[in-house]
C-alpha cells in the first residue's frame, strides 16, 4: 500500500490495483504510439499512417507532425505603437503538400465530440489570419 505523500506528489493519478495510471482522456481517446511518435488518439495515428503512404508513393511530401500557428493580433485602440497581443496558439495535427495541385495542406483530425467551441474559434482565427483553410479529417 502506498502512503499519503505518494498521493499527494501524484494527486492526478489514481492508486488502482497496486499501480498507478494516468486519468483517461476528456474524449476517452486512447493514445497510440507509431514510428516512436506519440499520437492523442488511433484515429490521429491511423491518418498518419495513411499520410506516410501517400508520401511513399509520391503523392505528397514535407509531411510534417503538429505544427504551430500563433495566434497574435494588433491593439487597434492604442494610438501610436500598436502592440501585438498573443492570444494563444492553433496546433494542427499534420502540414504537407500535396503534388497534385501544388497546395500546402493543414489537417486536423476531429471527431464529433472535439469539435468545442474553442477549437472552432482558434481554427477561425488561424484562417483569418493566415489567409489558409484547415481540413477536419
Amino acid at each position: 500500500m502506498m502512503g499519503r505523500a505518494a498521493f499527494d506528489r501524484a494527486a492526478w493519478t489514481k492508486y488502482a490495483g497496486g499501480k498507478l495510471e494516468a486519468p483517461r482522456s476528456k474524449y476517452h481517446a486512447k493514445p497510440q504510439e507509431v514510428d516512436g511518435v506519440r499520437f492523442d488518439s488511433r484515429k490521429e495515428a491511423r491518418r498518419y499512417q495513411e499520410l506516410r503512404l501517400l508520401e511513399r508513393a509520391g503523392e505528397i511530401a514535407d509531411l510534417e507532425l503538429h505544427p504551430v500557428y500563433p495566434i497574435v493580433v494588433v491593439e487597434i485602440w492604442r494610438v501610436g505603437d500598436r502592440p501585438l497581443i498573443d492570444c494563444g496558439r492553433y496546433t494542427a495535427d499534420f502540414r504537407y503538400l500535396d503534388k497534385s495541385t501544388g497546395a500546402t495542406v493543414i489537417e486536423d483530425v476531429k471527431c464529433k465530440a472535439t469539435r468545442t467551441t474553442a477549437y472552432r474559434l482558434r481554427k477561425r482565427l488561424v484562417e483569418a489570419i493566415y489567409g489558409i483553410t484547415v481540413t477536419e479529417v
